[in-house]
């Protein structure tokens, strides 16, 4: 038990260094390869694993534990998947800033006054989506460690509180894209 917390902890805190440090990466080129199209695929794998999360838990209420751990453990595929394609997008490509409607990389008064109050609901969303990002992750893996090792006792007790902070960072990911989508420049 020991030894899986601790990697735990250390995939936790390598994956958020990682995503606090591309903020940082001078360097964003892959050569000719492309990211652009990365934020529609991650939005749309958001949708999936919030899908998933919701056809699971209706799984086990039913008792088909079978099924609840197939499409859990999908969900969990996706997840990773969607860290390593947001990773890779966010190494690469310009920040796209909220109320930036000129597209210069800026986000003047002007602009700021333009787009209004939406702007505040948009950073509190990512603000809560951010926060939860970094808390959930280790929140699932211990979910999926008790799971794996049949304690199940601890498996519901953790994903009564695991499994809504996962499908609300879900689905304010996408939430998030769509709110950010017409700034990608």
């Amino acid at each position: 038990n020991k030894i899986y917390f601790i990697i735990v902890a250390i995939v936790s805190i390598v994956v958020f260094s990682l995503i606090i440090a591309m903020q940082f990466m001078p360097d964003k080129t892959l050569g000719d390869f492309s990211v652009s199209s990365l934020p529609v695929v991650n939005a749309i794998i958001n949708s999936l694993v919030s899908i998933l999360l919701i056809v699971g838990l209706r799984a086990i209420k039913k008792g088909n534990v079978k099924l609840h751990n197939t499409i859990m453990r999908s969900a969990f595929i996706l997840s990773a998947l969607f860290i390593i394609t947001y990773v890779i997008y966010h190494t690469q490509a310009a920040e796209a800033k909220y109320g930036d409607i000129n597209g210069d990389g800026l986000v003047s008064q002007q602009e700021i006054v333009s787009v209004g109050m939406i702007r505040s609901v948009y950073f509190f969303i990512l603000a809560s989506h951010i926060i939860l990002s970094a808390v959930i992750l280790p929140m699932v893996l211990i979910t999926m460690y008790f799971a794996l090792t049949k304690q199940f006792d601890r498996h519901r007790k953790i994903a009564k509180i695991t499994w809504p902070l996962w499908l609300y960072v879900s689905i304010t990911g996408v939430i998030v894209y769509f709110m950010i989508a017409p700034y990608y420049h």
